[in-house]
C-alpha cells in the first residue's frame, strides 16, 4: 500500500485534490508544473496528470523515434 492509496494530496501548489499518480519531481518540474516542496516524488491529481501527459507527449515521441531503429 503506497502513499497514493493512503490518500496523499496533489503536490501542485494551490491544489488540494487527492492524488492518483506518483512521478519524479524533476520530471514534473521540467514539464512546467509548479510543484511545492523539495521532495523526490511528486503526487498529481487526475487533472494535473492529464496536463503533464499533454506537455510531455512530444518528448516521449522523440525518444521513441530515437531508439526504435
Amino acid at each position: 500500500m503506497g502513499r497514493v492509496d493512503k490518500g496523499v494530496k496533489c503536490s501542485v501548489s494551490s491544489c488540494g485534490k487527492d492524488a492518483v499518480r506518483s512521478l519524479s519531481a524533476e520530471k514534473v518540474r521540467s514539464a512546467g508544473l509548479k510543484v511545492g516542496g523539495s521532495e523526490k516524488r511528486s503526487y498529481l491529481c487526475k487533472e494535473h496528470y492529464k496536463e503533464y501527459k499533454k506537455k510531455t507527449k512530444r518528448d516521449k515521441q522523440l525518444e521513441k523515434w530515437r531508439y526504435s531503429a
